[in-house]
């Protein structure tokens, strides 16, 4: 008998901080416990955060692994409407886009080991 799939919102593992670059921002996403790292780079793909941030990321997502620090590195690319000096988008420096991707939910076969302890 299968076991039905774990959910994990991104928030309940990792904290996040969010910035900007001309038209696009910058996510990163770091894991509270180390121990979680493989699990979230293993589950959180570029593919994923483009589809869930699919409606401010016109262009394309970058992912890059900084695993001494435990953490992912998110490009979003034409996600701000032109840039700080063009759009007209509330967040123009994109600093919200970190709370946005907190709370983005994984469905996966496992459970970060954070989280295994804590059941």
């Amino acid at each position: 008998m299968s076991q039905a799939p774990h959910r994990v919102v991104l928030r309940d593992i990792c904290h996040a901080r969010s910035g900007d670059k001309g038209n696009s921002a910058n996510v990163g996403i770091a894991c509270f416990d180390a121990r979680d790292y493989e699990w979230l780079e293993k589950n959180l793909s570029a593919d994923a955060v483009k589809a869930f941030m699919k409606s401010v990321v016109k262009g394309s997502v970058e992912r890059y692994e900084l695993p001494n620090i435990a953490a992912l590195n998110f490009m979003l690319h034409d996600a701000l409407g032109g840039g700080a000096s063009r759009t007209l988008q509330l967040d123009i420096h994109g600093k919200g886009f970190s709370s946005i991707l907190l709370s983005m939910e994984l469905t996966a076969d496992d459970l970060p080991p954070s989280l295994r302890e804590a059941r």
